[in-house]
């Protein structure tokens, strides 16, 4: 014949596609039809339901007392938490390249902050390995693995294993991080769901969404794996937001005290912002379809419109927030009512959606191809079709200092975000600057002098307003809850101009008096106490980069570098107890 292999290119990738979604091309061109004549009608997906206020906790780190509302505290969430952190499972999502923020490679690869230059992946490995860690030392039980699974896509999947192999898997032992892949599905060229052609022999592919993650876990007989060996919890995170790692345990603890089979972290939202809210869905004749998920923004306002006063996505008066929390899109799943709902039809297809964009008003052409898309957060409509009223939803709302700044944005969208008056540019130096705020508070809680960056302190640097300082970093191994950061730090006073680095699971700091730049690292089973420690040196600064200079992208996404002039660094890896004073002098006690 003619063209033979190209034929053979399109037959395999029909064969591919058709393969690799669940009820093959047919099922996925039948929903295709359907969702776009709704898409072209305008129906109105939330029409037979009125939205509600969920239940859900709300916690301060900052505040002692309960919700009035929700009766626990930040301590009991945590200490709950505490009680299940050798039955969890962590899932992250990270199919998608930084291209958003002008970098090239995957976003797991960033470096989270210029002092210590941990990326995404190691930051977020090292919580898990210090939950572990706690687990063995609070069970005796050394055997326990809590694994972490990524989901990746074609763009990212071979840079992913490669930072893995690149870095030892970060720690992790052989066979403890499992990747699943995420696959396209076909594009659509018109509102009759034709497939569109990149060419005469290849179909064009898009992304259906991070929603594909719990179809995945399903098909690799992850759920039923985990639940068969006493698994409890799942943790899904996003990939560049390293503030998350703080509400993990709380969260966790709130869905074990409350019996939550899904629990989304969230954040105070403002009526009209452009962020999803959790939200409870009353159907007006089916109390069995009613349930509670994720309400897109553009959505909202409509929905509370047609109901109660009318008024649609308003503030409350007593907060100044919206009382519908805004989803951040970290969730903590229920392994038995998770594996219950993936057994079911659907097989952990979450409902899709399509989003064209039409050329004109008869909505019936595109500007350009579209797709079915899904939603990890939108799970709970397969909750809901599975265990109908049994199911029980949530949330844990947190200040959005203590759980929330991604790194999504180009220096340059931020930098036209903040000239418009926005206060979250979302940018790697924004995220980067608001982990450091987020440990001065932690050390200010702990009793420490330390001035804690407010708003009106920030200082532009490359046209983003970051902390002049202090900037600290708390490890993972260091502390990974409220109670460690209380007991391990006394007292002591930290000059703006500073830099503390402390990482070690039996590290105590009393008195400490910075004005510089310090490093201290310890290893297992080194009982170390730092007392009197005074630290003059001249430390670390930043340098921006000056317009138009031809630097790495890694850098340029932030617009500076870090220039690392003195610092007192501190590393202790034998066993034993340890005394370190004023001078800086390591004293071995035993």
């Amino acid at each position: 014949g003619v063209q033979d292999e190209e034929k053979h290119m399109l037959a395999e990738q029909i064969a591919d596609l058709d393969g690799s979604y669940p009820g093959g091309l047919p099922a996925y061109l039948s929903k295709a039809k359907t969702l776009l004549k709704e898409s072209a009608d305008g129906s109105n997906p939330f029409e037979e339901f009125e939205a509600s206020v969920p239940e859900g906790e709300s916690l301060s780190f900052e505040d002692p007392n309960a919700n009035p509302h929700t009766g626990m505290t930040f301590t009991e969430a945590e200490q709950a938490g505490l009680t299940g952190i050798g039955d969890t499972v962590f899932v992250l999502v990270a199919g998608g390249l930084g291209e958003r923020l002008g970098y090239s490679g995957i976003k797991l690869s960033l470096e989270t902050n210029l002092c210590t230059n941990k990326c995404y992946l190691e930051v977020y490995a090292k919580y898990i390995q210090a939950m572990q860690r706690m687990a063995h030392l609070k069970t005796g039980k050394d055997h326990i693995r809590i694994p972490l699974v990524i989901m990746t896509s074609g763009d990212t999947d071979p840079l992913t294993r490669k930072l893995l192999k690149d870095n030892n898997n970060f720690g992790f032992d052989e066979g403890q991080v499992i990747i699943v892949k995420q696959d396209k599905v076909c594009a659509l060229k018109d509102g009759n769901a034709g497939l569109s052609m990149k060419s005469k022999w290849e179909i064009e592919t898009k992304p259906h969404g991070h929603g594909d993650v719990h179809h995945l876990l399903y098909r690799e007989g992850l759920v039923d794996k985990w639940y068969n060996e006493g698994k409890k919890h799942v943790i899904f995170l996003q990939d560049t937001n390293a503030l998350v790692i703080n509400s993990v345990l709380p969260t966790l603890g709130v869905s074990i005290a409350k019996g939550f089979h899904m629990n989304s972290i969230c954040i105070p939202r403002l009526a009209g912002e452009a962020a999803g809210a959790i939200a409870r869905l009353e159907h007006k004749t089916d109390p069995e379809k009613s349930l509670v998920i994720n309400v897109e923004y553009n959505q909202l306002d409509p929905l509370l419109s047609s109901q109660g006063d009318c008024k649609g996505d308003v503030a409350d008066p007593s907060t100044g927030y919206s009382p519908y929390p805004g989803n951040a899109n970290n969730i903590v799943i229920e392994m038995g009512a998770y594996a219950r709902t993936l057994r079911g039809d659907d097989q952990g297809v979450v409902i899709e959606f399509v989003n064209p964009k039409y050329k004109d008003e008869t909505r019936t052409e595109f500007k350009k191809p579209t797709r079915l898309e899904c939603m990890m957060q939108d799970i709970p409509k397969l909750f809901q079709k599975e265990m109908g009223s049994e199911v029980n939803i949530g949330f844990t709302m947190f200040d959005r200092w203590f759980t929330f700044s991604p790194a999504k944005n180009s220096l340059e969208a931020g930098v036209e975000d903040v000239g418009k008056g926005g206060t979250a540019p979302g940018t790697m130096s924004s995220a980067e600057s608001d982990k450091y705020i987020q440990n001065q508070r932690k050390l200010k809680f702990a009793g420490v002098d330390i001035n804690v960056t407010e708003e009106k302190d920030l200082v532009p640097v490359a046209g983003i307003p970051v902390t002049p300082g202090p900037r600290v970093i708390l490890c993972p191994g260091f502390a990974i809850t409220q109670q460690e950061v209380v007991e391990k730090i006394e007292g002591g006073k930290i000059t703006d101009r500073s830099t503390l680095v402390l990482e070690g699971e039996d590290l105590k700091v009393k008195n400490l008096d910075l004005d510089g730049a310090l490093v201290i690292r310890t290893g297992h089973d080194c009982d170390v106490t730092v007392d009197g420690l005074v630290v003059r040196n001249n430390g670390y600064d930043l340098s921006e980069v000056p317009e138009g200079a031809d630097v790495q992208e890694e850098v340029a996404i932030r617009g500076y570098t870090m220039n690392k002039n003195e610092a007192m660094e501190i590393t202790i890896t034998e066993p034993g107890k340890y005394h370190i004073g004023a001078d800086g002098e390591v004293k071995m006690l035993e």
